[in-house]
């Protein structure tokens, strides 16, 4: 910081002329806003994710067709710590099953000049949670995850990188939710 003095000089800011006050006060203000910044996360509950606990001590995941979809959900289940993931259906104490998984694309908007200027992006994932008894632990339940995207002719293979991506964050969406969902599931009556 520079001002002016009377004889049309520049004058140094308030640390180097020795006046420290302007300085300690900005700093406890500095620290008293960063206190009540944290405060106000802890007090709204905010909370990095822990562990996963569910209902069951094992789980096998079964995705008929959908091979890379599967390995995503076993690697998440098993990063979670809940439950062990099991190889074979016969070792576990439930049974995921993946009805189906449902890719869409649809136009969402067109330029006067009739060309596509946006896409909606849509995956639809069926599954329900059951024992090897076949009783249900979790009815069958559908998770639909969207996203839009601008598209541009000019602009074709950057688009189709971006739609992949989205794809891909689509199905690591759709997974966090059947692991949260999974949590809920409860030994049948």
């Amino acid at each position: 910081m520079s001002s002016s003095d009377e004889r049309g000089g520049t004058t140094l800011g308030p640390r180097i002329r020795g006046d420290d006050k302007l300085v300690r006060r900005t700093t406890l203000v500095r620290l008293a806003v960063g206190l009540c910044l944290t405060g106000s996360l802890v007090g709204c509950g905010f909370q990095l994710r822990g562990q996963a606990t569910f209902a069951f001590d094992s789980i096998h995941v079964n995705a008929p067709g959908q091979p890379a979809f599967a390995v995503e959900l076993s690697r998440s289940l098993a990063a979670s710590g809940g439950a062990r993931v099991a190889e074979k259906a016969e070792a576990a104490q439930v049974i995921v099953d993946v009805v189906s998984i449902v890719d869409d694309k649809q136009v969402l908007s067109l330029s006067p000049g009739g060309r596509v200027q946006e896409y909606v992006l849509a995956k639809a994932v069926v599954f329900r949670v059951r024992d090897g008894d076949g009783r249900e632990w979790l009815k069958q339940d559908e998770i639909v995850v969207r996203r839009t995207y601008g598209y541009d002719d000019t602009e074709r293979l950057a688009r189709e990188i971006q739609e992949q991506r989205l794809r891909a964050e689509m199905q690591s969406d759709a997974v966090q939710q059947i692991v949260r969902r999974l949590q809920l599931a409860r030994r049948p009556a």
